[in-house]
């Protein structure tokens, strides 16, 4: 095969999982940033090679062992400029910065959102003084939360930090405690979910509990307060971290989160767009003081008068709980 010196290669063997799958949909659990007929296009343009041979066709049946080659070309560049957009910075030193993200605000650029994102507004504030591991399009940032879920981010200032923050999230070492409104009363007051999570095979904008493909992800819940027999409030702690994993996993136990559209159901009594999903904790051990440090973020206000118009009067647990952040 012939690379442009722009070009890269992305090489990977087949394993169990993907034995006797065509090879555009192994391609896509890989790289699930291209949609389906974007790797199509790339095999048919001989860029995905087979045991060093190109040409194959899309429909091949991967082999157990077989050696994917696929020819990566780096997209086109595109110029992130800082914007003067105002966040609320809980904490920073010259490592990280926790930032309480506002519900409706993109973390990090992408196609459709290359302005007003949070990496636009970091980088107005801190200037250079970002960690440069994650690219251009991800200065700083080794974690997110989606769009619509709203509360504290952890940013990283320099590669170290990042790379530290990196390996405490691989290890599960960060205590992340999030709290959601979803459907129904749930039989089991506190419990686990444990169950894979991949990208949904015909959908690639959206995840699911997928056993053959996915990777782990454990979720744990528990009943904060019940409101009108029909919503609770819980508090959920993320063992793992993958994407749409709370929203996933309590939509697969029957139990989806109110305003979330996309795993749950399509109208909802509150005018919010989006999940109301809060990551409302957030602690860690700090990459030089090596002492324990925890965040908090309470509720933010749709959250809460929602909480109260469905208690109808006094809401001391709620009282309690934003009071505790």
């Amino acid at each position: 095969m012939q690379y442009s010196d722009s070009d890269y290669i992305e090489e990977f063997t087949v394993e169990e999982f993907d034995n006797n799958v065509r090879i555009d949909a192994v391609i896509s659990n890989r790289f699930s940033e291209y949609t389906r007929n974007r790797i199509q296009k790339m095999i048919a343009d001989c860029k995905v090679a087979v045991n060093g041979t190109p040409g194959i066709s899309k429909n091949y049946k991967c082999k157990l062992g077989d050696l994917i080659s696929v020819e990566i070309t780096p997209p086109e560049e595109v110029d992130i400029k800082p914007e003067d957009i105002p966040l609320d910075i809980i904490f920073e030193d010259d490592d990280i910065i926790i930032v309480n993200k506002p519900k409706g605000m993109v973390v990090h650029p992408a196609p459709g959102h290359y302005t007003g994102t949070m990496v636009n507004a970091l980088m107005f504030h801190c200037g250079d003084k970002l960690s440069g591991i994650n690219g251009e399009l991800r200065p700083g940032i080794v974690h997110r939360i989606d769009k619509d879920t709203s509360g504290i981010l952890a940013v990283c200032k320099n590669d170290f930090s990042h790379n530290y923050m990196a390996d405490l999230l691989s290890r599960h070492d960060i205590n992340r405690t999030y709290y959601c409104l979803v459907y129904g009363i749930l039989k089991e007051k506190s419990g686990t979910v444990n169950q894979p999570i991949g990208r949904h095979p015909t959908d690639r904008k959206k995840m699911c509990i997928n056993s053959k493909n996915g990777r782990s992800a454990i979720t744990h819940y528990k009943v904060i307060n019940e409101y009108q027999n029909k919503y609770s409030l819980l508090e959920c702690r993320l063992e793992t971290g993958r994407t749409h994993q709370i929203r996933v996993h309590l939509s697969s136990i029957h139990h989806p989160l109110v305003g979330d559209v996309v795993y749950g159901r399509d109208k909802h009594p509150f005018k919010t767009d989006g999940q109301m999903l809060h990551a409302a904790r957030l602690g860690f051990v700090h990459p030089t003081t090596g002492e324990y440090v925890e965040f908090s973020s309470k509720l933010p206000a749709y959250f809460e008068t929602i909480c109260r118009k469905l208690s109808a009067g006094n809401d001391e647990i709620l009282d309690s709980l934003q009071n505790s952040l």
